[in-house]
């Protein structure tokens, strides 16, 4: 299955969102150590993304809590529990490692779930940003931890004053 894909400016940069024009696949920070360009064999076209670019728009402008697109999720099983779990912690809130290890009944697997946020294909779509350590630290995140904690800023999570590597 091709690819399209399409950059979605932002307060945060350019984002790069790709879809098969049924389903978002990937949205890719400008910068950090999960950011990707465009893979050879996607083809370029914004007419797939209105509705994201819509919602995305709606959520930097602090009127959308919670996204509703079409997503396509390829992990494992695991994984895909995590990510799901994800969509489902509310604007302003967090979670951490623990906590969503816990949820899934899989209490000894927080870094698991670390794992599984930090290969999420879908950041801020699937709010990985919600995820947090144990002890109220912002831990990495592939956007950089500055947009993680910009992120939950935006969301009323942190006070204008925190610095990105301070406590949640």
């Amino acid at each position: 299955m091709r690819l399209c894909y399409t950059h979605i400016d932002s307060p945060i940069g350019r984002l790069l969102v790709a879809g098969d024009g049924r389903a978002l696949h990937f949205l890719s920070f400008p910068s950090g150590s999960k950011a990707f360009g465009p893979r050879a064999d996607w083809r370029q076209s914004d007419s797939p993304f209105a509705e994201v670019r819509r919602q995305l728009i709606a959520y930097f402008a602090g009127e959308l809590r919670r996204f509703d697109l079409p997503l396509h999720l390829a992990g494992t099983t695991f994984q895909n529990d995590v990510w799901r779990y994800l969509a489902d912690i509310p604007f302003g809130e967090t979670r951490t490692y623990g906590q969503i290890a816990n949820a899934l009944g899989r209490p000894k697997a927080s870094r698991a779930v670390g794992a599984a946020n930090g290969s999420n294909p879908l950041p801020i779509i699937l709010p990985c940003h919600r995820v947090i350590g144990s002890n109220g630290a912002l831990t990495g995140f592939g956007g950089g931890v500055p947009v993680k904690a910009g992120l939950l800023r935006l969301e009323g999570v942190l006070p204008a004053g925190v610095a990105a590597g301070g406590q949640g």
